[in-house]
């Protein structure tokens, strides 16, 4: 079914919020430029973000069988000790699957969730799936839901959507929901172990497993003036602009201690990279117990519950869910502000910087009546002419003012609308929608992010990468989603 006859809906929409019908034939035809394969092609292999000469590599488990890849591209076994890598390339999954788009060219952990919606949206179950089945091979043979499909993502995971994405397309399937139980009980375990998870609190955190700093950063993310994002990090700490510790920065010879890059690097496992939500420019972020983390790991509890139930399997997940439901609610709620707040576990106190996650526990259906309200009375700091804002101040990062992104627009919309809170839903989704129309009409393509202040694609923020790119997977599936609202 194509986009057009299956969003007949829009005839219904009042014509001052109704794009162009080439809007949906431009969202039909980029999935299908988005979509990549390891088996069949070597343009997968291709990575803006990693400048170099040498020949694209697809790396394999030892477990896997090297014809399986195209014999034109070249095949290495990804050894045991992660360090022995000298040259970073893609991680072989065995299904085609959908990219962001841009200098994203691989297969993204949270991306992935919302491309799947959109992919159900347009009817496109069989790509559904192949994505489905191939975050559940990275959980088999990589041990966790990779931040990308790159070998220097090995050491870190993102939000964890795994098992909302398996009941979103085998919700009926018995067999395949049998198949899927150990492997999303085995991701679970991954957040609920050392070092993610944070014992005096019995909540999880963003961590990174490896050493040094991010390697994209280093090789992609430099501005104009050829800084890159740790070089203009420091740059406020000489000018005096924030302070960090002696934990994170040696001021007597000027450099960058581990600390920060682990820091760094949670915060890119987040999925906020680059935002001041967990301290400045990401720093202390594993310091932070997060709202949106523990509201997933909540939600995934009560997932496997649904899934055990439906194949016979004995279990406590609601047990579980219940508990950090409430611990979620003591440390993470802050009544005064109406708002949820990440715990800073080490100063024993929460950083009230007021950010989208806030809405994470509505979505996961967590939250109480009046603590719902008390969000949805909250919208005011957000809320712009465009949407919603990421966050409530301007640092310069992506992530926070005056940005708006698809994922949390959806979300946050979801959220409301759990809570009855329909006419603010529909109110948000009429403004991000009309802005990614009105850019789409002026630039001909949707975006990763928009400035919702301003009402442009046309951005450039200081710190993470400078581009804004276009395709764009998660925003393609969310105009869709958003456009399906019986308003």
């Amino acid at each position: 079914m194509g986009l057009l006859s299956k969003f007949s809906f829009i005839a219904s929409v009042p014509l001052y919020l109704m794009a162009s019908e080439d809007i949906f034939h431009y969202i039909d035809n980029t999935w299908s430029l988005l979509e990549r394969s390891c088996g069949k092609e070597a343009l997968c292999t291709a990575d803006p973000k990693m400048m170099s000469d040498k020949k694209p590599t697809i790396y394999i488990s030892s477990a896997e069988n090297p014809g399986i890849v195209d014999e034109n591209v070249c095949v290495s076994v990804l050894p045991d000790n992660l360090d022995e890598i000298e040259h970073h390339g893609l991680l072989y999954v065995p299904n085609p699957y959908i990219t962001p788009g841009g200098r994203f060219n691989e297969m993204y952990g949270w991306d992935s969730y919302f491309i799947v919606l959109g992919l159900k949206a347009s009817g496109r179950m069989e790509m559904a799936r192949n994505m489905v089945d191939n975050h559940l091979y990275e959980v088999r043979h990589y041990g966790r839901v990779l931040n990308s499909n790159r070998t220097y993502h090995l050491s870190r995971s993102q939000p964890p959507f795994l098992s909302r994405m398996v009941l979103e397309v085998y919700g009926s399937d018995a067999a395949k929901l049998k198949e899927a139980y150990p492997l999303l009980v085995k991701y679970y375990r991954f957040w609920n172990s050392l070092p993610r998870l944070v014992g005096s609190c019995q909540l999880s955190r963003y961590y990174d497993d490896g050493q040094g700093p991010a390697i994209e950063v280093l090789s992609s993310e430099i501005d104009h003036l050829g800084l890159n994002h740790f070089d203009r990090v420091e740059k406020l700490v000489l000018e005096n602009a924030i302070e960090v510790s002696d934990r994170h920065y040696d001021h007597q010879s000027k450099t960058w201690k581990e600390p920060y890059y682990l820091d760094d690097k949670a915060m890119r496992e987040s999925g906020f990279d680059v935002s001041c939500c967990f301290g400045p420019y990401g720093i202390e972020t594993t310091h932070h117990i997060p709202v949106c983390l523990n509201s997933l790991l909540c939600l995934m509890e009560e997932d496997l519950a649904k899934i055990a139930d439906k194949i016979g399997i004995e279990h406590s997940w609601e047990k579980f869910a219940k508990a950090r439901q409430k611990r979620i609610n003591r440390l993470l709620w802050n009544d005064d502000k109406g708002l949820y707040f990440p715990y800073n576990y080490k100063k024993q106190a929460q950083h009230e910087y007021p950010f989208l996650t806030t809405f994470y526990p509505l979505w996961a259906k967590i939250a109480t009546k009046k603590q719902a309200a008390a969000v949805a009375a909250n919208l005011r700091l957000f809320e712009r002419a465009g949407g919603l804002m990421a966050g409530s101040k301007t640092t310069g990062c992506q992530w926070d003012a005056p940005y708006g992104w698809a994922p949390f627009h959806w979300i946050v919309i979801e959220g409301l609308r759990n809570y009855g809170y329909h006419k603010e839903a529909c109110r948000i989704a009429e403004k991000f929608s009309a802005l990614i129309e009105k850019e789409y009409e002026k630039r001909g393509h949707i975006f990763e992010k928009y400035d919702v202040v301003k009402c442009t694609a046309d951005v450039h923020p200081e710190y993470g990468y400078e581009s804004n790119e276009f395709g764009f997977g998660w925003t393609n599936a969310v105009y869709l989603l958003m456009k399906s609202i019986d308003k």
